[in-house]
Formats: C-alpha cells, sequence, structure tokens
C-alpha cells in the first residue's frame, strides 16, 4: 500500500543533514527537473522585491523573509516527515512513534511538496516556503510536476492500493491512474473541513503503529475517536467515511 499525504504550511527550521544533492529525493534520474523549479524558486527569492516575496511566501510581515534566504546549496536538511509542522503532522507525531513504526512512514508515504514536488516522507529536505497555489515566476508547481513526475509515480506505484489522504488541492498534482482510497470525516452529519488535517493525521499515526499492508487491514482497525459509517463506491474511487465520536 502506498499512502499520498499533503504538506503544510508550516516548516520546522534548522536541520543537520547534507545539502540537497541528487540522492536526497525520491526519482533521483528526474532531479535535473526539479532543479528547474528549484532555480526559478531561488531566483526569486534572491531577486524579488517585497510584494513579489510576499506572494511567494504567503507572508505579510517582510522581517520573516530572511528565513528563507539561504542558498539550498548551504541549507541543512532535515526528514521531510520532520520538516512539516502543521495540524497533520501533529496528529501524526512522528518524532513519539517507535523505529518501526517510524520505517512503515518512511516506506509508505509519499508527500506532495509544493516546491520539491513529490517527495518520500523519508527523503531530506531543506526549510522553504512556498504558498499553496503561488506560482513560481510564470511556473505553477502543479502543472509542472503532474507532466514531468505522473509517469513515474505511476510506475513506482504499480499495482499496490492507494490510499489518498490529501487535499483535494494536491490532485492537481496527481492522480493515481488505480482506482485510489479516500476518506472523508463527518462531525454531525457535515463534512470537516481544516479539522480534516487532523484526522489524516490519526489515521496515519494509527496506521503506522499497526503497519497494515492493505485497505482492508486498514480498515480493521479501531481508531479512537472515529466510527466506520460506510464505504461509497465508483468507478474512479473508494470513499471510506467516518464519523467523529
Amino acid at each position: 500500500m502506498v499512502i499520498l499525504f499533503a504538506p503544510s504550511e508550516g516548516k520546522r527550521p534548522g536541520g543537520t543533514g547534507e545539502p540537497l544533492s541528487p540522492g536526497s529525493l525520491l526519482f533521483p534520474e528526474l532531479y535535473s527537473r526539479r532543479l528547474e523549479m528549484i532555480r526559478l524558486y531561488e531566483a526569486v527569492v534572491s531577486l524579488g522585491d517585497e510584494t513579489a516575496l510576499s506572494e511567494l511566501f504567503g507572508l505579510k510581515d517582510a522581517g520573516e523573509f530572511d528565513r528563507y534566504k539561504v542558498p539550498f546549496a548551504q541549507a541543512a536538511t532535515m526528514k521531510a516527515i520532520l520538516r512539516y509542522d502543521g495540524v497533520a503532522y501533529d496528529y501524526l507525531d512522528y518524532p513519539t512513534l517507535d523505529p518501526y513504526a517510524q520505517e512503515y512512514i518512511d516506506r509508505h508515504v509519499i508527500v506532495f511538496s509544493n516546491l520539491f514536488g513529490p517527495i518520500g516522507a523519508g527523503d531530506s529536505i531543506p526549510d522553504y516556503k512556498l504558498k499553496q497555489g503561488s506560482a513560481i515566476g510564470e511556473a505553477a508547481p502543479e502543472t509542472f510536476y503532474r507532466k514531468h513526475f505522473a509517469e513515474a509515480l505511476d510506475e513506482l506505484i504499480g499495482e499496490r492500493e492507494v490510499l489518498d489522504i490529501r487535499a483535494g488541492f494536491y490532485d492537481k498534482f496527481y492522480v493515481p491512474k488505480s482506482r485510489p482510497v479516500t476518506m472523508k470525516f463527518l462531525k454531525e452529519g457535515k463534512a470537516l473541513s481544516h479539522w480534516a488535517k487532523a484526522y489524516r493525521g490519526k489515521v496515519l499515526r494509527e496506521a503506522a503503529i499497526s503497519r497494515p499492508e492493505s485497505v482492508d487491514e486498514l480498515l480493521s482497525l479501531d481508531i479512537e475517536g472515529l466510527r466506520l459509517e460506510e464505504i461509497r463506491e465508483t468507478k474512479k474511487s473508494k470513499e471510506i467515511v467516518y464519523s467523529i465520536c
């Protein structure tokens, strides 16, 4: 089973890993393609005015810009799953998982970075800031990565089941060739929006602890705070509906 996951706007600073290199990320053979987006990003960061940087970073306070101006060739890295620091990642709480659970995350999860594209959870990335949906110069990252990485993702996934617990925006980066399994979380009959992130993180944590190799094994788990309501199947997808309890 392969699990597709979204990044977060927030990032943890610092790191102790070596700077970004072809071996840092999933699909090293496509690193030259990633470099196209990376170089565009670094050009905007180094040459852009305050307005351009505010739009790129999604920040209003210019005093925060300097943190993201360190060239990637000099910037320390850390695991992507540790770098991201948002609601879903808080509920996953990767640092408190045992080594076997962490290894499960590292092997099974692909994160869709707005800058770097599809990366492994255990891949090493530098600190960066790119607002979801922002263009880099004239380039749209989601269009670029869909064009150049979809085939590689299809080959990597092969016949394995896909659990897609990304936010809907990330369909613009990649839609699995095989029928994906998605999840919806309801509270009092209404679909959660922002707080769905928390339950995606919670599901991922429970998966890491139990280490299921199929969706059926995942569905057999008793996840605290969630009740399985129904499974909705179409030709294109299979949606698991949970209620918050």
